[in-house]
């Protein structure tokens, strides 16, 4: 009776007002912290993304208390630009310079580096469909064998990670191992296994990726593109990769989509 009683005396027109307060609300909510529900009642995360628009880029990651710094509760994003567009995962138009609050002033993403804040991916396969739509240079990323996509397993740090080619300028697709310690952004790459399998630009292409720890320690990678086993290898000596930990994707002077991200796994 109460609440019929709030209805009668406000009326329809204060709460239609209040309603679209609360929209208001909502939408402000989610322009700050970015699209969430990565993580599912399965133990999957799944990230999903807007329509359009920024999720997150280096300028939260660098400024977490500046004004307008856009926060994922799914990604963290060390360098670069992640937008969303039509639903799928987006670089914008790389180029090498540094961007403001909403990335208006550029991208950064001739150097994207992403990483899921969840960090418990031990026994883990990464599906996704990949897009790459051009390779680009910037003044200050020339053209390297290497530019493409890349997938980080059981990533700890930039120094301290697995990638997994899955996309470059030159055809190869490979597995690398990288510790601390080197020349490489304060890290050594091993190669533990390459080959070539090219990536036709401008159409989606499934990718899968896998890291499992065997009985007697080493670690057991993957690669699959397009239903297909390209890449297949042991490593013998993993080290502090035997750990888990989080997943994410690196870019090099590449504009490209990504969408249907799940990765799965535990310890």
């Amino acid at each position: 009776m109460r609440v019929l009683s709030l209805v009668r005396r406000w009326g329809p027109r204060w709460w239609a007002l209040i309603a679209v307060a609360l929209a208001a609300l909502l939408a402000a909510l989610l322009m700050v912290f970015g699209p969430s529900g990565g993580d599912t009642g399965d133990g999957a995360f799944r990230p999903r993304f807007p329509q359009q628009g920024l999720v997150t880029n280096e300028f939260a990651y660098w400024h977490p208390n500046r004004a307008h710094a856009r926060h994922s509760t799914d990604w963290t994003m060390t360098s670069g630009s992640l937008f969303g567009k039509d639903g799928a995962g987006w670089t914008g138009v790389p180029d090498g310079d540094g961007p403001d609050a909403r990335s208006a002033t550029g991208t950064d993403s001739a150097v994207f580096r992403l990483a899921s804040r969840r960090r418990d991916f031990g026994q883990t396969t990464v599906r996704l469909r990949l897009r790459v739509q051009r390779m680009v240079t910037t003044g200050r990323t020339p053209s390297r064998p290497y530019d493409g996509v890349h997938i980080w397993l059981r990533f700890h740090s930039e120094q301290e990670t697995y990638a997994v080619s899955v996309a470059r300028r030159d055809g190869e697709v490979a597995v690398k191992r990288k510790t601390r310690g080197g020349t490489s952004n304060g890290g050594t790459y091993v190669t533990l296994a390459h080959a070539h399998a090219p990536t036709p630009p401008g159409s989606w292409r499934p990718v899968s990726t896998s890291a499992r720890t065997l009985a007697d320690g080493r670690v057991r990678l993957t690669l699959d593109l397009a239903g297909r086993r390209v890449l297949d290898v042991v490593d013998d000596e993993p080290g502090e990769l035997a750990r888990p930990g989080a997943v994410g994707i690196r870019g090099d002077n590449t504009e490209f989509l990504f969408g249907g991200f799940v990765a799965r796994g535990g310890r």
